[in-house]
């Protein structure tokens, strides 16, 4: 063997050893070494190389509509400024920026498989029910479909921060302390699922089924009775029916509401020379 590989040698043509380090065998730099050979170069598959496994970086978050700058340059102090002026939340990051990661907290309710029939067979994909909240006064849901697990779960919380409401919560008797259950009774209904919420005295609990309770903690109710009515196995439609019920509590305008309104300006107008400026360099 060492006679013959002299004479590859002296002939000019490349030496192929067993364990690839020379020549173009399969070389120390992932797939295939110097030149091409039978390798493809550098050029590997593994962990962290090309189409690596691992998480995405955290990029920063750029706005991308006029909310969303207004709240990148801290121009909004409260989350209870958007939801007073009605102003449609399109970016989840919003959210983060007024509640903190620490204490928004998201919980996974339920992942289901769902077949669609197509000309090549059935197509299987995942159903997340994901609900986000900052056990004050805050909650969301969120309902999306993906054909992995990890991405249903991460596109169902991004969609449930986007659909996070205000709950108000009352006192049931005297005024004392802070609130703690449900203002009044509301009732929420989705598919043959009713849901109705009724004030409780304080020290009472969460009475209710685990799938709404879970929902009532996260949103701060900290008393509370429930009725509910139809087929609760449904999972969707038995969180839906709580989460209307909830959406309910600020519709109800009781006497402590009857106080004068002065009305501001909302925040796109107050803030448009900002707003303008911004505009004006991006044209730039």
């Amino acid at each position: 063997m060492g006679n013959h590989g002299e004479r590859r040698r002296k002939s000019g043509y490349p030496v192929i050893s067993m364990s690839g380090r020379e020549g173009g065998g399969r070389g120390e730099g992932g797939r295939g070494g110097e030149g091409r050979g039978f390798g493809r170069g550098g050029r590997g598959r593994g962990r962290g190389g090309r189409g690596g496994r691992g998480k995405p970086e955290d990029k920063e978050w750029v706005p991308v509509t006029k909310l969303g700058r207004l709240v990148k340059e801290a121009k909004l102090r409260k989350l209870e400024e958007i939801y007073l002026f009605s102003l449609p939340l399109k970016e989840y990051q919003i959210i983060d920026e007024f509640i903190p990661t620490g204490k928004l907290k998201d919980e996974v309710m339920k992942i289901a498989p769902v077949q669609k029939q197509t000309s090549a067979g059935q197509r299987t994909r995942f159903k997340a029910f994901v609900i986000v909240g900052d056990s004050d006064g805050h909650v969301g849901l969120g309902v999306k479909c993906s054909k992995e697990v990890a991405n249903a779960i991460r596109a169902a919380i991004q969609t449930a921060k986007l659909r996070v409401i205000p709950v108000r919560r009352g006192y049931w008797g005297n005024k004392l302390g802070n609130p703690h259950t449900v203002p009044c009774k509301v009732t929420g209904k989705c598919g043959s699922v009713s849901v109705r919420l009724v004030p409780a005295p304080r020290g009472t609990g969460i009475v209710a089924a685990p799938v709404p309770k879970k929902l009532l903690q996260f949103a701060g109710v900290e008393d509370c009775y429930t009725q509910s009515v139809g087929c609760t196995r449904t999972l969707g439609n038995f969180i839906k029916a709580a989460f209307a019920a909830l959406s309910k509590t600020y519709g109800f305008l009781t006497p402590d509401l009857w106080a004068p309104t002065h009305f501001t300006k909302d925040p796109y107008q107050e803030h448009t020379d900002f707003l303008a400026a911004g505009l004006k360099s991006l044209n730039k």
